[in-house]
């Protein structure tokens, strides 16, 4: 019964959980953190310290591989066959200020469809420079434009445009493009990967991944790199200043989709958490066996053997942090949503920074855990708002001035 009740509160309210309901071994007393030692990104598989071109010549491979074997899963390389479709083009959208565009990619024989919402800015000299992110609920959802064509939930035309600031990034000159993540991978606490892209990679009597193979979250960020893709083609928008985006679970694909596809030129995590930004080895909030139980499938089935177990682990996530070095990379959390821990957010960013100074990059070595709405915005940025487990005007405020630094040309 209880964990009926903890399924349907997260149902409810994703990553989120009401004080009142969460697991009993929830802990937020910094003087209960357990002693721990991280591992050093910096000493490799043998036991070797390693510098910069150790760092590009394996040791970026070695912790990509520790990740995929025991967090993400390992995510086919084989390529599908794709095919894009315009399917609605509109120049004048949302007053003027952008074109709406519409894309259809069709994967493998047709077998597999990923609707593409794209809006670029009229104003500025193209190609310009923008944001991909995956929405929870349909793109139609993220404005309530009405010619966003409306697929697979009944949420409102519109519903979340407060997480988007549509007009705002399209004001600031950045173009931004969505997609549904339930298209990709259905994110339905009933999830056995027969109705996502998982069977178009399975080999013969294949029903599911293996246990080092990838998960929803591995799923959603392959779906990300293939938004990437098209926008390669799209002569309106300079793929090579693109920036993913994402919050909560979808924060964690979007730190996932940067780490392995370097094309993204920027990556932003918002309120990402446990299995995200998020250091494991601090055993505060969230924590690996509260994820297990409910969704389990975010990750490959490798990881499960972690729970209450954190500290034999690999791996930790400012290892994860360091595969974007040395790429632009933020960080944001919230007071309130201390389930995500935002100081153990913090602290896998600043223990992140060695690898960001061996391309002499400087990153959070010589900051301390900020107060609330004092912004970083060194080569790693890093904000701690006020206010809940959310993506706010103010997150986006600090993002596009984030881009502006990183992404604007002179």
């Amino acid at each position: 019964m209880l964990r009926l009740l903890f399924v349907a509160l997260l149902l409810a309210v994703g990553s989120t959980i009401l004080a009142a309901q969460e697991p009993s071994d929830t802990n937020y007393d910094e003087t209960k953190i357990p002693s721990y030692e991280l591992p050093n990104p910096l000493i490799d598989n043998g036991g070797q310290s390693v510098g910069r071109d150790e760092w590009v010549a394996y040791r970026r491979a070695e912790v990509q591989r520790l990740l995929e074997d025991s967090v993400y899963g390992r995510t086919p390389s084989r390529k599908l066959a794709v095919r894009y479709q315009l399917i609605d083009a509109d120049p004048s959208a949302l007053d003027g200020r952008a074109t709406r565009k519409q894309i259809a990619a069709f994967f493998g024989e047709d077998e597999y469809r990923l609707d593409i919402l794209l809006y670029i800015p009229n104003k500025p000299k193209v190609p310009v420079a923008g944001f991909v992110g995956m929405n929870f609920n349909g793109n139609h959802t993220v404005h309530a434009d009405s010619g966003i064509i409306k697929r697979g939930t009944e949420k409102a035309r519109g519903a979340s445009a407060s997480r988007w600031q549509v007009e705002t990034i399209i004001d600031c000159g950045y173009a931004l493009a969505t997609i549904h993540r339930d298209q990709v991978d259905p994110d339905n606490y009933r999830n056995d990967f027969t109705d996502g892209i998982h069977p178009l990679f399975y080999g013969k009597g294949q029903t599911k991944p293996n246990p080092t193979q990838w998960g929803s979250i591995g799923a959603w960020a392959w779906a990300l790199s293939r938004v990437l893709d098209y926008l390669e083609t799209d002569e309106q928008v300079d793929a090579s200043r693109i920036a993913v985006i994402g919050h909560s679970r979808l924060g964690k694909t979007a730190l996932w989709a940067g780490a392995q596809d370097t094309r993204f030129a920027m990556v932003i995590s918002n309120n990402s958490g446990c299995g995200g930004a998020a250091l494991y080895r601090r055993c505060y909030g969230e924590r690996i066996h509260h994820m297990i139980k409910p969704v389990g499938y975010w990750f490959c089935t490798n990881h499960h053997q972690y729970q209450k177990r954190e500290f034999e682990l690999p791996v930790d996530q400012h290892m994860l942090m360091a595969l974007v070095a040395p790429r632009p990379l933020y960080i944001a959390s919230a007071t309130n949503d201390r389930w995500a821990d935002p100081k153990g957010e913090f602290l896998a960013a600043k223990h992140a920074s060695p690898v960001y100074e061996l391309f002499d990059q400087p990153a959070l070595l010589e900051y301390e855990f900020p107060k609330p709405d004092h912004p970083i915005h060194s080569t790693i940025g890093y904000h701690l708002r006020r206010g809940d487990h959310d993506v706010t005007a103010y997150d986006w405020s600090q993002y596009l001035k984030f881009a502006d630094q990183n992404l604007k040309k002179d």
